[in-house]
C-alpha cells in the first residue's frame, strides 16, 4: 500500500511544498513585525521625526500608539510561547 498511496500523493508534493514556503514567509514577516528591537528603533525614528519637524504631532502620535500596540502584542506573543 506504501507505493499506491505515494504515487496517488505524488502530484500534491507541489502545492505541500507551496504551502511549506508560503508558511515560512509568514513565521519569518511575523517575526520581524514583533520584534521589540525593530520596534522601538521605529519608535525612535518617529521621535526624530517629529523633533525635526517631517511629521506634525498628530500623526506622530498616531504612528506611535500603532507601534506600542505592537510592542504590548509582541509582548503577549511571546509570553504564551514559554
Amino acid at each position: 500500500m506504501g507505493i499506491f498511496s505515494s504515487l496517488i500523493s505524488a502530484p500534491l508534493l507541489p502545492v505541500k511544498g507551496t504551502v511549506w514556503v508560503a508558511e515560512q514567509v509568514r513565521d519569518e514577516a511575523e517575526r520581524q513585525y514583533y520584534d521589540p528591537a525593530t520596534i522601538r528603533r521605529a519608535l525612535e525614528e518617529v521621535g526624530d521625526a517629529r523633533e525635526a519637524g517631517t511629521i506634525g504631532q498628530e500623526e506622530a502620535d498616531r504612528m506611535e500608539k500603532a507601534l506600542v500596540r505592537r510592542l504590548l502584542a509582541s509582548t503577549r506573543r511571546s509570553t504564551s510561547k514559554e
